[in-house]
């Protein structure tokens, strides 16, 4: 099988990237777009061409995984028609690709399709997205389920994990850890998600197309807890006691997109498939961090 990774030098696509090319079989080529890594692609989607022109250099995939996106929540608020281009154009242009080499699609989106008022959340409950990150993951996920019966849409949240730049939670938290710098927390303690691993991330993903799924699931870890559990779930884990916490309501944080308060997801359909499958924890996951280092 022929696979090519959109943004392969993030954190889920990363961890994809590097799980899918050690599969027999597979072959695996990855993408970037704003940060270069040795060996993948540069592929701007947002010209509609472009992965065209890859392909006729390098191979027509069987299997497109989309891990690309603009994610930065806040960022989407105040920039809206960006926000657009980057998430819902750009995918597009990856659907009419997917269209013309006959490649199964799996894209990744977010429990910010959701209110937050009564989370955590199974596939099929209603959506209503209060941010425009939310309202564009939606359109994409609608977009990509009307393009074809095949496709493949994971909502995931509050993905933690080892990746290049350390860019989420968690890494960074354990970044200031490795520093033994002092950390200051200012974070919300009404905002309530279920952190996954982005290895479980990728396993999950590679069980779906196997086993040849289609439609929407839920990609969750079993933690259900706010920012401020979070953090001090590392910190405790570590013995770490070099910091100081503000535990604030999410008004006080002058935060420009809204959020879903009590979000979080519950991968009830991956469940019913994979009943054996065991989700990391946070508590896990860093224990390993600190054997390893």
């Amino acid at each position: 099988m022929k696979v090519l990774v959109i943004g392969a030098s993030g954190l889920v696509g990363g961890q994809c990237f590097r799980l899918f090319s050690a599969q027999p079989g597979f072959r695996v080529a990855g993408s970037y777009f704003s940060f270069p890594l040795a060996g993948l692609s540069c592929i701007d989607t947002l010209r509609a061409h472009a992965l065209f022109r890859w392909a006729d250099e390098n191979f027509v995939p069987d299997l497109i995984l989309q891990c690309g996106a603009l994610t930065h929540v806040d960022y989407c608020e105040s920039h809206p028609e960006e926000s657009f281009q980057k998430t819902v154009v750009a995918h597009r242009h990856v659907l009419e690709f997917s269209r013309q080499c006959g490649a199964k699609v799996v894209l990744f989106s977010s429990d910010y399709v959701f209110d937050g008022r009564s989370g955590p959340y199974v596939e099929t409950d209603p959506v209503n997205p209060l941010s425009v990150y939310g309202k564009h993951k939606r359109l994409t996920e609608e977009e990509t389920l009307a393009h074809s019966s095949r496709h493949l849409v994971l909502r995931i949240t509050n993905v933690y994990g080892r990746e290049v730049r350390g860019k989420n939670f968690v890494a960074r938290i354990l970044d200031q850890i490795q520093k033994a710098s002092h950390i200051h927390l200012r974070l919300p303690v009404d905002q309530y998600s279920t952190p996954v691993d982005a290895a479980d991330v990728a396993a999950a993903t590679l069980m779906l197309v196997r086993a040849g799924q289609a439609g929407l699931f839920h990609i969750a870890g079993t933690d259900f807890m706010n920012r401020v559990e979070l953090a001090l779930t590392v910190l405790r884990t570590l013995n770490y006691e070099r910091y100081t916490l503000e535990a604030l309501p999410t008004q006080a944080l002058g935060q420009a997109a809204p959020r879903p308060l009590l979000g979080g997801l519950i991968a009830q359909a991956f469940k019913n498939l994979f009943p054996e499958f065991a989700f990391g924890t946070v508590r896990t996951f860093v224990e390993g961090w600190k054997k390893s280092e």
